[in-house]
């Protein structure tokens, strides 16, 4: 399998689908939903963003570990749009851990990579106990024939209790997660557009041999200090209006940071 992330210092676009029919925010029809996610992927694709990655964020509240198929059946479809708009690499997550669906949906939509939550060990979200899944995971991925799929898995992630495994230190977890033969992990902030601490990112990028990515809190304020680390950093907040998640797409917002990214690699060189 080729990780693409890999020593990359990788840029992912995050897009926050609107929600879907028969959640309870649903608005609009999916035809809706899919024109406004393939607008976001072209100006994420003409401020020079190197990969995109889709998620039903405005579900709530969020189902624990699976949804109904009427979800995987919308993710699906936006998701091939999205990536065929733009012809970039493109990976999907499904909230709350519903990483098996996520799988499917990536194989069905020619998708290039899943976010898992739940990968190794547990914790209490705010949808309930999330509880590892990664033999499910990789034995579903290797069943389907889906193995060019990569399963990046966050460890100790965002909106959650993680007193269960307290006395488990992150580089403990991201050792579990590359023993569990996961493709790369994400560290995060408490929540989302929460920064990442500095040192766990560190500890983490020391401990591991497979990608380390940033999942929250991305500015344009700390990148630099963040690229020095991490392989690759997923990014929503900043990147909308007023840099909140809820707000649509800020071109401007993305062509000044990438600007910036392409700077500090023109540096790097």
């Amino acid at each position: 399998m080729d990780n693409f992330l890999k020593n990359s210092k990788t840029i992912i676009g995050m897009i926050h689908v609107d929600a879907l029919p028969g959640t309870p925010k649903s608005t609009f029809g999916l035809s809706q939903i899919i024109a406004k996610a393939k607008a976001e992927a072209r100006l994420y694709k003409q401020a020079g963003v190197d990969i995109l990655a889709i998620e039903n964020m405005h579900d709530v509240p969020y189902c624990n570990q699976t949804v109904g198929p009427e979800i995987v059946a919308a993710m699906t479809v936006v998701g091939y749009e999205v990536k065929n708009t733009t012809g970039l690499p493109c990976g999907i997550q499904i909230l709350a851990g519903a990483n098996v669906e996520a799988l499917g949906v990536a194989h069905a939509a020619g998708l290039d990579f899943i976010r898992a939550e739940g990968f190794v060990f547990s914790h209490v979200a705010d949808e309930g106990l999330i509880d590892g899944q990664a033999a499910k995971i990789l034995r579903y991925r290797k069943q389907i024939g889906a193995d060019d799929i990569l399963v990046l898995t966050d460890i100790k992630k965002k909106h959650s209790s993680h007193a269960i495994t307290a006395d488990v230190d992150i580089t403990e977890v991201a050792h579990a997660a590359e023993f569990f033969l996961s493709d790369g992990v994400i560290v995060t902030g408490v929540a989302t557009g929460t920064s990442a601490s500095l040192d766990e990112l560190t500890r983490v990028k020391a401990s591991v041999d497979i990608p380390v990515l940033v999942g929250s809190g991305v500015t344009i304020d700390n990148v630099d200090d963040y690229l020095a680390i991490a392989d690759g950093l997923i990014i929503g907040s900043y990147f909308k209006e007023n840099g909140h998640w809820t707000e649509p797409v800020s071109l401007k917002r993305v062509e000044t940071f990438m600007k910036h990214i392409y700077k500090l690699r023109s540096k790097n060189q």
